[in-house]
């Protein structure tokens, strides 16, 4: 049987997960409605893809493996290694909208590779779609990324994924996806099929089972692999082990399916090699050269993870001690190919690729019952050729007109620098800065009022480059609770008067805890478990109704971008707050003398 492998690419929401799920449903992989590649409860819930995962799909008896790929640029460590298993991509762009910055992103890295993909315009249903103005964009594209001839004759296949139709022109009537599906085995090279040579294979991916432990997911490129062989596992550093095949799975729809020998070509999930890693081959001989090794781009941010000792701590969470902390930041990271962490310490330094990988690692860690807190993220600064650079990343915002001055003056303010503005489709204007990414942490937010939710803002790493010196972001203080119990709304009548409330009446708060913002720029401590004091006396205005504004919900993204360099991000199950690393006044006093 002859094997095709690809990945689809696409931004986030243009229809990507959509389009593989109709593919599943065309082909009879998938029976139920609703069983989708975004299996993760996560990425259902943000519409984002997160892992890159695989499924196989048999049409006209030629197995298609398809590997879905991040769009999110802080995946970007995802997408690299997934490009290098596969022989051609599949990139989804929506008709509308045309290419975005984090399609650019995945592209570059497949056309650098020599790959040649296949565009499909998806969403053409849609009332506002340019399917050839978005065509000439696509190949506009394809030039800024330095396509060779052979990569710029792309075919184009037009798509509604969501009905699960496709078509090679506008004109002809479309009834379901098999013109893309012969696209794919007519234009996709078929995989190397040499079964006579001696084996090798790569994986590009891990993933854990609780009962065969690490699991690594590879392409084989030659040879054959059975369950029982014994392989050696080597890698440019000079690694040389040697491990016992327990185990194979193949791929069917989104199922694995046990195997007992898989052949050149395909890709497998093999169980047994605990010592594995991403980009390491796998042969049978010393004397076998090594496949290309797979680079992984570097993490931007750093922050501590501490074990959480705030005075509610143990109260949610079933995992609390430091020992947990440990073990399960140790097995992130057997999948987690992005992170680093230095255990070093009795806090560990995580080191990720941008704010949104961190907070999805909380999020995971709290779903499974932990508790912890986490130190403001910081940008990591280093030494390149002698001179101090940090990482700066290219932001491409999409805001209404009227709104575009004060994301100019914000950007500026944070040391971006314009690199262009184009006037888009009704009244929108897109505007591309290049920002050092300390200026872009805690900017999101900000971003989402000022453009009173319309903008839109996608990042992608540059790499690093010359430090550009301090800069100004917030001026706003904390309003640190000066009293444990539980906030009543009198109290918080007074105080929404003067910044942002966190909290509302009957959250319970603890000395130290930060219960909002202050306008001005110096923390300011609050009693907001004061109640009204009662006497036989009246007065006019003493029966005046309360009426608060509602708090600004602390998620742990947001809780990322709002905390100061003294304190804590706290999260367990129920709760995330923040509250300042001394918790009492004189200790805050005597740490900032020591200062």
């Amino acid at each position: 049987m002859e094997i095709r492998n690809i990945a689809i690419i696409a931004h986030v929401d243009h229809g990507k997960t959509t389009l593989t799920d109709a593919l599943m449903r065309q082909t009879g992989m998938v029976t139920t409605a609703g069983v989708s590649m975004d299996s993760n409860a996560l990425e259902q819930e943000r519409g984002i893809t997160i892992y890159a995962k695989n499924a196989a799909l048999f049409w006209k008896d030629t197995k298609i493996n398809i590997v879905d790929t991040p769009g999110h640029a802080d995946f970007g460590s995802e997408v690299e290694r997934v490009l290098r298993s596969i022989d051609s991509v599949v990139l989804v762009v929506d008709a509308q909208e045309g290419p975005m910055p984090q399609t650019r992103f995945v592209l570059k890295k497949s056309l650098e590779l020599g790959l040649k993909p296949i565009v499909v315009l998806n969403k053409i249903d849609k009332p506002a779609a340019r399917p050839e103005e978005v065509k000439e964009m696509v190949y506009e594209l394809f030039l800024d990324l330095g396509a060779n001839d052979e990569q710029l004759d792309f075919v184009v296949v037009y798509a509604i994924a969501r009905e699960g139709m496709a078509k090679l022109t506008l004109e002809e009537e479309g009834k379901d996806l098999s013109p893309l599906l012969d696209t794919i085995l007519e234009k996709v090279p078929a995989a190397t099929h040499d079964t006579t040579k001696l084996l090798s294979a790569q994986p590009f991916n891990l993933g854990y089972d609780n009962f065969v432990g690490r699991l690594a997911i590879a392409r084989v490129y030659d040879g054959k692999l059975k369950v029982g062989d014994t392989v050696l596992i080597r890698n440019i550093d000079g690694k040389n082990e040697t491990g016992r095949i327990v185990k194979l799975f193949t791929f069917r729809g989104l199922e694995r399916v046990e195997a007992t020998e898989v052949e050149a070509g395909d890709i497998v999930m093999i169980a047994g090699l605990s010592g594995i890693d991403i980009g390491d081959t796998i042969c049978v001989n010393p004397d076998q050269e090594l496949l290309p090794a797979i680079a992984i781009d570097e993490p931007t941010i750093s922050l501590n993870f501490l074990v959480n000792d705030s005075p509610f701590a143990g109260r949610e969470g079933k995992f609390v001690t430091n020992k947990q902390l440990r073990e399960r930041l140790a097995k992130e990271l057997e999948i987690n190919v992005g992170l680093k962490i230095d255990f070093a310490d009795d806090h560990y330094r995580v080191y990720g690729r941008g704010e949104l990988h961190v907070a999805i690692l909380l999020e995971n860690m709290r779903r499974e019952g932990y508790e912890m807190q986490v130190s403001q993220p910081q940008v990591i600064i280093k030494d390149v050729d002698g001179v101090k650079s940090e990482p700066f990343e290219e932001v491409t915002v999409e805001c209404p007109m009227e709104v575009s001055g004060t994301v100019i003056e914000k950007m500026g303010k944070r040391k971006g620098i314009m690199m262009e503005m184009k006037e888009g489709s009704g009244g929108y204007t897109r505007l591309i800065f290049e920002v050092p990414t300390r200026g872009l942490l805690g900017y999101r937010g900000e971003f989402m009022v000022d453009t009173r939710g319309e903008g839109t803002l996608y990042t992608r790493v540059l790499g690093f480059r010359p430090y550009v010196g301090d800069i100004k972001k917030r001026d706003a203080g904390s309003m640190v609770s000066m009293a444990t119990g539980k906030a009543l709304a009198f109290s918080l009548n007074n105080l929404q008067e003067r910044g942002v409330l966190y909290i509302s009446p009957s959250t319970e708060v603890y000395e130290g805890m930060v219960v909002g913002n202050v306008t001005k720029g110096t923390d300011m401590s609050v009693n907001p478990i004061k109640g009204k004091a009662m006497s036989n006396m009246r007065s006019s205005g003493a029966d005046e109704a309360i009426r608060l504004v509602p708090p600004l919900e602390i998620s742990i993204e947001r809780g990322l971008e709002i905390i100061l360099d003294d304190e804590y991000l706290e999260v367990t199950p129920k709760n995330v707050r923040l509250r300042k690393q001394a918790l009492t006044e004189t200790e805050r006093v005597r740490t900032g003398r020591k200062k």
